[in-house]
């Protein structure tokens, strides 16, 4: 059976990684994976703490409303199993009126779960008498509660014997409705709780579902149906009838409170115990051989009774609910005349529970306990934050592969601060941590060597350790982190001048308002390099300029003479040109004349 088909799941997009139902599951059937509580179908018990406790809704049980929804439409006899502490969770309607509002679903009747839990009433009664006459000093534990049952026979298997082979009130009715109505009808069971999902699945013959009174309301709301605005009619009634005696049996001691009035011996002794932290107390370790009279013990998961069971949603005081269903309840003590005419016995399914109960060495729990830094038995805080009572059985859960080791709060607090010691104490630069009102809180050596000054600190503080002094004491720049502390904003600073020196700060906030950081760089030196570069390459720039004119001077020089020769050299070429034009013309002249 996967997870998602069993009663119980985790939604893991809502898990918060809180352990919560860790810590509040009384079997440990929670197993962290991927960072996420998941339940453990083979360890579960499907008591509904997880449910009940989980802060963001991420344990939730199974849907069957769709399934109930969908045997309805296929046309089959439907009979609803109710249970008696209906009067808790809608206080403000009449049963007609329930009854109508159900039936208006599709459903053929509606039947009180009381009926069965009388006959199992009278079935433990003759049971209880049988051992008396028989002076069988023997111990008995109900099954009325299927929760109680899968813990007995998972967790204290010992006891299995001790249950008595009678069958849950829920299961006894199945039976009464199909000898009643045919075998061929469907039963659906509303009320309280998730284990009766259980009794669904391993019953199927007599039980087809288990919804909630939650998911009562939501059929109704689907279907439009407004149970005030209902007129019941002559048929809306339970069926077969009313349940008298049977309808006490949700509050703590109601069962025991029927057997009483049966008239038993008095040697045969009875009580009630609600609540599995409780039951584990009671019935964890004990001597059965010891027991001395007939002993039956009335035995619900959820504290006082099922009218605390985790699919309730009234928020009315436990007490409250239980006088409701006191006052509710036409209990009477001439049931003790009725006797049962119903084969109701109990067939069980144990289940293996080895794996819980692996025995693990004590090399391998100390092995594993070093992992997560409990080197020794003082380091073990036993503080339960992981949602296990003691460091071993967390390790043990380690070892099962049901958690991981980032559960250990201890473990993770001292690491990250490991790991932050770390970081400030490597970073090469100085760091500082402060206070809302500028007292150090964490710096590493650098800050320290760089603003210790022997004469003015060695007297206030200790050079060792400076957890506690005033920041303003060291350094002159504290308004930057005031600033960061009072605006919620980190801020960036360059050449900051402190006594002789020059700095770049970069101030963070770790924690709104509360705490904030800095880093702090020496930047003197850099800046004195850059003067130094500064000034050598003015005075290059000037020195070349000086040459450039220079070679400018010169080049001037020379084209000057240069221009001379050129003209020269010109005006002697032009007038060899004159000369010699003027020759072939005198030359030309004499020729024509002879």
């Amino acid at each position: 059976m996967s997870e998602r088909e069993y009663p119980l799941h985790t939604e893991k997009t809502d898990c918060q990684d809180c352990y919560k139902c860790v810590r509040r599951c009384p079997v440990k059937a929670i197993k962290i994976e991927d960072n996420s509580a998941m339940i453990v179908p083979d360890l579960c018990i499907a008591c509904g703490t997880c449910y009940k406790v989980c802060p963001s809704k991420a344990k939730q049980p199974r849907e069957d409303l769709a399934r109930a929804k969908f045997l309805v439409s296929s046309g089959k006899e439907i009979y609803v199993s109710l249970a008696p502490s209906w009067v808790t969770e809608f206080p403000e309607y009449t049963a007609e009126q329930i009854v109508a509002a159900i039936r208006r679903l599709g459903i053929r009747g509606v039947s009180e779960t009381a009926l069965g839990a009388q006959e199992v009433t009278a079935q433990t009664v003759n049971l209880l008498k049988s051992a008396s006459e028989k002076k069988e000093n023997k111990l008995f534990i109900s099954t009325a509660c299927p929760a109680v049952v899968e813990y007995i026979n998972k967790y204290i298997p010992e006891l299995t014997p001790h249950l008595t082979k009678i069958a849950s009130p829920l299961l006894a009715h199945c039976r009464i409705l199909k000898e009643t109505f045919g075998p061929k009808i469907e039963t659906i069971f509303i009320g309280p709780c998730i284990a009766k999902k259980y009794e669904a699945d391993r019953n199927p013959n007599l039980l087809s579902l288990a919804i909630s009174f939650n998911d009562l309301r939501q059929w109704l709301k689907d279907e439009e149906i407004d149970i005030s605005k209902l007129k019941p009619g002559v048929y809306d009634v339970f069926v077969p009838h009313r349940a008298q005696e049977g309808n006490i049996y949700p509050i703590e001691g109601g069962m025991i409170e029927t057997i009483k009035a049966y008239n038993l011996d008095k040697k045969i002794y009875t009580a009630q115990i609600t609540g599995i932290y409780n039951i584990q107390d009671e019935l964890s370790n004990i001597d059965v051989s010891q027991i001395s009279s007939p002993t039956f013990l009335e035995c619900l998961a959820c504290y006082g009774g099922c009218v605390s069971g985790p699919c309730t949603s009234s928020s009315k005081a436990g007490l409250e609910k239980r006088l409701e269903i006191l006052k509710n309840s036409p209990f009477t003590t001439q049931s003790g005349k009725r006797r049962s005419s119903y084969d109701i016995e109990m067939i069980y399914s144990p289940h293996d529970i080895s794996e819980d109960n692996e025995d693990f060495s004590d090399a391998e729990i100390r092995k594993i306990l070093t992992k997560i830094g409990k080197l020794t038995s003082k380091d073990e805080l036993n503080c339960g934050g992981c949602g296990y009572d003691t460091c071993r059985n967390f390790a043990k859960a380690l070892l099962m592969g049901k958690a991981e080791p980032e559960m250990c709060v201890s473990h993770m607090k001292q690491q990250a601060q490991r790991k932050a010691n770390a970081l400030i104490r490597c970073i090469p630069s100085p760091i500082v941590i402060a206070d809302s009102k500028l007292n150090i809180m964490e710096y590493n050596d650098l800050f320290r060597d760089m603003f210790w000054n022997e004469d003015e600190h060695s007297d206030i503080y200790e050079y060792e350790n400076l957890v506690g002094a005033n920041l303003r004491d060291f350094i002159s720049f504290t308004n930057l982190f005031s600033a960061s502390l009072e605006l919620g904003q980190d801020i960036h600073k360059e050449h900051i001048r402190h006594e002789d020196k020059m700095y770049d700060v970069v101030v963070f906030n770790i924690d709104d308002k509360q705490s904030v950081g800095g880093i702090i760089n020496d930047v003197t030196n850099v800046e004195m390099h850059k003067e130094q570069i500064a000034a050598r390459a003015k005075e290059v720039i000037h020195k070349n300029l000086a040459t450039v004119q220079q070679i400018a001077c010169t080049l001037g020089e020379h084209m000057a003479e240069t221009e001379v020769l050129l003209r020269s050299i010109a005006k002697d070429y032009a007038a060899d040109e004159t000369d010699a034009a003027a020759l072939k013309i005198r030359t030309n002249s004499t020729e024509r004349k002879s």
